[in-house]
């Protein structure tokens, strides 16, 4: 038998833009992803109950997957949520971040707060985002979240060339080791207050001193608390050296995201993101485009990640 772990996905804000689409697929019970890499190759993965372990959904706005929870109830999920205190200059097309929050609220009320994990990342600086802004919005968003989550997860703005094309609109400040460090220092106090764990997010900076660990996004141990057995094969994903996430599949595409924010590293060329969005079919098995039957291959090579009886494990 062949299980997995699925992501909702990094490449893209399905729980936002689209859930029809993905309620789709769980009612066929497979989906087509193409290679990010390769636009012919194309891999039809299953995704039956019986073989999904988890799904890890990454959000900025679950609102539009709320209607859906109770289709899926055969499956065990958590959220990677963010929320960040940007205004319409930098992220454009969200909604009111009041009205957001409230989601957050009403999700973890609804599936339970270890599975709803907020993310306040990119951590970003201009003359109008300064630290002292990133303070009171942590604070006030630490102080309405509380009872509502465990985990938050930050990250600092990384400088992708995809990203510097997109931000040059905006000038950005430098962020120096000390600006990190005071930031840190600061959100480890607000988080332990509020009694909410705090880590990183592919960061190579240790923070440790301030209470601060590495995290992992897609977290076997969570997962195995979520699903109720233990895991095995489990090895980190690879995509970037300071990243620890386990490995998973992904069934986004890059391109298709139209929250059009300026910082996002998914998004290419935002025009064609949005293009791309209002072309999607939420009827076809692949996200967005086209594609032809003879491309499509049967991924079987998924790791089994469930334990038998009587095997050891090691998370590492």
């Amino acid at each position: 038998m062949i299980f997995l772990i699925l992501s909702v996905s990094r490449r893209t804000d399905i729980p936002a833009f689209y859930s029809e689409w993905f309620l789709n697929r769980i009612k066929e019970g497979y989906v087509y992803v193409k290679n990010p890499f390769n636009a012919k190759q194309i891999s039809k993965i299953n995704i039956r109950p019986d073989v999904v372990d988890c799904i890890v959904f990454w959000t900025k706005d679950a609102n539009p997957l709320m209607n859906y929870l109770d289709e899926l109830k055969d499956y065990k999920y958590y959220f990677q949520f963010t929320i960040t205190p940007y205004k319409k200059d930098i992220e454009p097309n969200l909604r009111n971040k009041s009205e957001i929050v409230d989601t957050f609220i009403e999700l973890s009320k609804r599936i339970g707060k270890e599975k709803v994990i907020l993310r306040y990342d990119p951590i970003l600086l201009t003359d109008k985002y300064t630290l002292n802004y990133h303070k009171a919005a942590f604070s006030k968003l630490c102080q309405r979240v509380s009872g509502y989550t465990d985990k938050v997860i930050i990250s600092f703005l990384d400088d992708y060339k995809k990203v510097s094309r997109n931000m040059k609109e905006i000038e950005l400040k430098e962020m120096t080791a000390e600006d990190i460090y005071e930031i840190s220092d600061y959100f480890s106090n607000v988080a332990g207050e509020y009694g909410l764990k705090i880590e990183t997010c592919g960061e190579e900076i240790d923070l440790s001193k301030f209470g601060i660990e590495h995290g992992r996004c897609v977290d076997g141990e969570l997962i195995e608390k979520i699903v109720g057995y233990k895991l095995k094969n489990l090895k980190r994903d690879g995509n970037r050296s300071a990243c620890l996430c386990h490995e998973c599949i992904d069934i986004g595409q890059y391109d298709t995201c139209a929250h059009g924010c300026l910082y996002c590293y998914a998004n290419i060329n935002k025009p064609k993101a949005e293009e791309n969005y209002r072309a999607h079919n939420p009827k076809s098995p692949l996200l967005f485009g086209e594609y032809e039957e003879e491309y499509v291959i049967e991924r079987k090579d998924v790791k089994s990640f469930r334990l038998e009886e009587g095997e050891q494990i090691s998370l590492i």
